[in-house]
């Protein structure tokens, strides 16, 4: 999908961080851009469209699709960049870890993931196609390195994170019939306000540990792979790691 001028696109989470620079990146490109996120307040200015929508729900979803199909026609990019995150010990010092946490971050990110592109993907599969191969869209979701070597404290976010691998290449054999492709991008550390909650000091050694470039990617590093996925088409069914050859260690 080359030319975006004028193409529908939701990006979920796009309220802050990652997702909004996405929007930005997007909008850019020529894309007519819906921000899904609980916090509207927060979304950038892009001339597009802030949407409240909680990605766990069947019936928000199905509202803000409605609101954005109204507004720019059906999206044929999506991209979920909704995520939380809950550090927390399966067995901690006084009690075991939270179920209620455990449950909270699967259903943001790995059920809200899903929740979003079966919806999304069953109206994009509508569209008449828009390439010489029969392209009528395209899903990237956010994974991260952590569904691949999560740390001490991350069962419920890697967990989460892995189940988004999972789906990628059932979803994308399943789609192709209807000409839409499914991607994963799998960042490591990425300097946005989530990062923002950790102490300077662990933000510090973090960065030391990733080979080359000894730094955190930035939030515009990921919207340009995205874009890059959205223009190639021969990108789909698989996960990219976006991670200065990172590897996580246990803690």
């Amino acid at each position: 999908m080359k030319d975006l001028n004028g193409v529908a696109a939701i990006v979920t989470g796009g309220g802050s961080g990652m997702g909004a620079v996405m929007a930005e990146t997007l909008a850019k490109a020529g894309a007519k851009v819906a921000i899904w996120d609980m916090n509207t307040k927060s979304a950038n200015n892009i001339d597009g469209l802030a949407v409240e929508c909680d990605v766990t729900s069947e019936a928000s979803v199905l509202s803000a699709l409605d609101i954005s199909q109204k507004a720019h026609g059906i999206a044929r990019i999506l991209i979920n960049c909704a995520g939380i995150l809950r550090a927390e010990r399966i067995v901690g010092r006084e009690a075991p870890a939270s179920l209620e946490n455990f449950t909270e971050v699967i259903n943001v990110n790995l059920i809200g993931t899903f929740n979003t592109m079966r919806l999304a993907a069953t109206a994009m599969s509508k569209l008449e196609p828009i390439t010489q191969s029969g392209e009528r869209g395209v899903i990237i979701n956010a994974a991260s390195i952590a569904a691949f070597e999560g740390q001490i404290g991350q069962a419920a976010y890697s967990a989460s994170k892995a189940g988004i691998v999972g789906m990628i290449l059932p979803a994308a054999r399943e789609l192709a019939g209807f000409g839409i492709r499914v991607m994963a991008i799998a960042p490591g550390a990425v300097a946005t306000p989530m990062i923002g909650e950790i102490s300077q000091e662990i933000q510090d050694s973090i960065a030391a540990s990733i080979p080359f470039p000894k730094r955190m990617a930035k939030p515009e590093e990921f919207a340009e792979l995205a874009l890059h996925i959205v223009h190639n088409e021969m990108l789909n069914g698989e996960v990219i790691r976006l991670d200065g050859a990172a590897r996580l260690a246990a803690k």
